[in-house]
Parts: structure tokens; sequence; C-alpha cells
């Protein structure tokens, strides 16, 4: 017969958030999480310790709990999916860019390009492109991260444009293709927003990234494009920023930019 003290229970595991907090008081030191976050612009220490108290941010991978340190040099963070940019010496600009440069960081045809018009040092590349003959914003940066994020067409943002075209005004059924989409050579394109403040100019917001795409769709409906200026890259936009200048993203709108990236990618539709 058994002696009954031999029989017990194991010991139950703790929550799972006490394992996280203890595997994470384990790492090597570095900086807390919420101090990182609020230096680039998430709120105040306390706003971000909200933030990671209900689990909205994750460094590689894991959601974080308070108390969490990183090393901003390594560590990848993120806020509801999206990647916070808190690594020293990333730089964020938004360049108003003018006709006839090119959106590249080389060419071979000895054209202007458009990291001629911002510093030299630390180097960047343009997020997307603009075509030589279009106007308007542009980002440029040397975050990878949210560059790819931005770019890619899961996470892909919205981009408002002003195109004046030719014909005169444009006819209701013409502007209701345009919302609803245009049969192009590669394919239909998504839904857009469409309005039209005066005849002949037309504002367009479409999410895609196909190639001269609203010019594309303007050739479509029979009003070729005769300017076009790009006013607007997500939450961002700037009217007193004059052709060929430029400045740098705020913390407001770096944030801004990562919600937007993050709020894309889960309304992200594939067989759009």
């Amino acid at each position: 017969m058994s002696d009954p003290t031999d029989d017990h229970l194991p010991e139950p595991e703790p929550p799972l958030w006490e394992q996280m907090a203890a595997r994470n008081a384990e790492l090597p030191g570095g900086e807390r999480l919420q101090k990182v976050l609020a230096a680039v612009g998430w709120g105040s220490r306390r706003v971000c310790e909200d933030l990671i108290a209900a689990g909205r941010v994750t460094v590689n991978g894991e959601v974080a709990v308070l108390g969490r340190r990183v090393d901003p040099d390594r560590d990848r963070i993120e806020v509801d999916g999206a990647p916070v940019g808190v690594r020293p010496g990333l730089v964020h600009y938004l360049l108003n860019k003018p006709t006839g440069v090119v959106t590249t960081a080389r060419d071979t045809h000895h054209r202007p390009i458009v990291t001629d018009l911002v510093p030299s040092e630390p180097r960047v590349f343009p997020v997307g492109r603009l075509d030589i003959d279009t106007e308007g914003l542009i980002l440029l940066t040397n975050d990878g991260d949210l560059a790819n994020r931005i770019a890619h067409p899961r996470h892909g943002i919205e981009k408002e444009y002003l195109a004046e075209v030719a014909g005169g005004a444009v006819s209701a059924g013409a502007v209701r293709t345009l919302r609803e989409g245009v049969e192009l050579d590669d394919g239909v394109t998504s839904p857009a927003r469409v309005s039209q403040p005066s005849p002949g100019l037309l504002r367009i917001t479409i999410h895609e990234g196909r190639n001269r795409q609203v010019r594309r769709m303007c050739d479509a409906v029979g009003h070729p494009v005769q300017r076009l200026v790009r006013t607007r890259i997500g939450p961002i936009s700037d009217r007193s920023l004059t052709p060929g200048s430029w400045r740098e993203l705020t913390s407001d709108e770096r944030k801004a930019l990562s919600e937007a990236v993050g709020r894309a990618a889960q309304q992200y539709d594939p067989s759009t």
C-alpha cells in the first residue's frame, strides 16, 4: 500500500504573463521598452506602459510585458504589428519631388535623382516610385523595415493624387468607372476614391502601386493626364512644402505612418 504522503499533484504552471515576465527579467540589460517607445513619439511613458499592458507591443515576435528591456540596435519592436523605428541613425525624409527628377538612388543616364535633393549622409533610398513627369510627395529613408511595409501590396497605404486631365469635365459615368475599377493590361484596378473638385481636375486615392497607374486609369476613360501631383501618403501631407524641398518627418508623423501601415495590413484582401 502506497504512502499517502507520496501522492501529490504537480505544481500548477504560473500564468502566461508571469512566465513571460520571468523570461524578460532574465534578459540582459538595455533600455526600458516604455522609455524607448516614448522617445520615438508613441506618447508619454504612461501611455506607452498602457500599450504594453494591453498586449499591443511585441519584441522580436513575443508579446512584451512591463519591465521589458530592449536593445534598439538589435531588437525588432512592433506596435499592433507595425514596426517601430527605434534604432539610432534612422532618418525619414518627406520630399516634394519636382518634374524631371528620377525616383531612384542611381541613374545610368545621368539625370537628376531624388537622393540628390536630400542630405547625402546617412544614405537613404526612395520608398516606392513617382515617374519622372509626376510631382509631389515621396518618402526617403534608411528604415528598411518601414519602407518594405509601405511598398508591399499587403501593407499598401493610401496615396492621394490631383490630376489635371485633358478633355474638359469628366462625366459621371467615367468617374464611376474610375471608382469601381478600370480594365488595364495588367488587370482590373481595385476600387478607388475619386472626386472632381472642378471640371477637368480629379482627386484620386488609390492603395495599389502599379506602374503609372493613375495615368493609365485616366487614359482608359478618355482623359489623359496633363499634370499629376501626389498630395498625400497615408496620413502624411504638407501643402507648404515647395517643389524640390524636403523636411524630416516628426515623431507624431512617424507614429501615424506606422499605425496606418498596421491597419492596412489588417484590412488587406489578396483577392482585390
